[in-house]
């Protein structure tokens, strides 16, 4: 069965991720493009995705090979069902993220308040710094995130994104992830193994 990758903006947009196929943005769309054509494997990303991968990165001369090679679709959200345990699961996270955002507040609060006022840029500055992690890290949060693992379920495709969030609610899913920094190797396997099976259609 030909393998379904569903892509994630951050496989080229996060530099530790992306310098696997190239220097920059462009440079790794044109050598994850070389590869992953001749690998026999599939790609697919969400419409939401790829808008914002062109908001966020500048793709003239790389987006045609792109698109002709990444299937570029949203997932048919009125057909695909979630179980209602991870809603529930969702709903209770949230709820705890919330309480914990709060009581990170009212640490900060008295800290200004015993500091006399202090120095209130760095004081709102760590407070943005630790609310964020506590309410965003680990969690989807966006609706392109939720697209990925929509479309990823709608194909039994393999998700490959460097947000934690996405792979943590993936895996309660029960959907298939690949580490981003991961993907070049695999397809390199891929192709190999393309190669070994054209050898064996040959000899035949």
């Amino acid at each position: 069965m030909t393998p379904a990758y569903v892509l994630d903006t951050s496989l080229f947009t996060n530099p530790d991720v992306f310098r696997q196929f190239g220097v920059d943005t462009r440079a790794a769309i044109r050598e994850f493009v070389h590869i992953a054509q001749a690998s026999g494997a599939a790609f697919y990303m969400p419409t939401s995705i790829y808008e914002e991968l062109c908001q966020m990165k500048e793709l003239d001369g790389v987006a045609p090979a792109f698109e002709s090679l990444v299937n570029i679709r949203s997932p048919r959200r009125h057909e695909l069902q979630i179980p209602a345990t991870i809603v529930y699961e969702f709903i209770d996270e949230v709820r705890r993220r919330i309480d914990r955002g709060l009581r990170i507040a009212e640490e900060h609060a008295r800290q200004g308040h015993a500091a006399g006022g202090g120095d209130v840029g760095q004081l709102i500055s760590r407070l943005r710094e630790r609310y964020r992690e506590a309410l965003r890290r680990g969690l989807i949060d966006s609706r392109e995130d939720l697209d990925v693992l929509l479309l990823a379920m709608e194909l039994d495709g393999i998700v490959v994104t460097a947000d934690e969030g996405l792979r943590i609610w993936a895996d309660k899913l029960g959907v298939k992830i690949l580490l981003p920094e991961h993907l070049k190797g695999v397809l390199l396997e891929l192709v190999e193994r393309q190669v070994e099976e054209g050898a064996g259609d040959d000899a035949g």
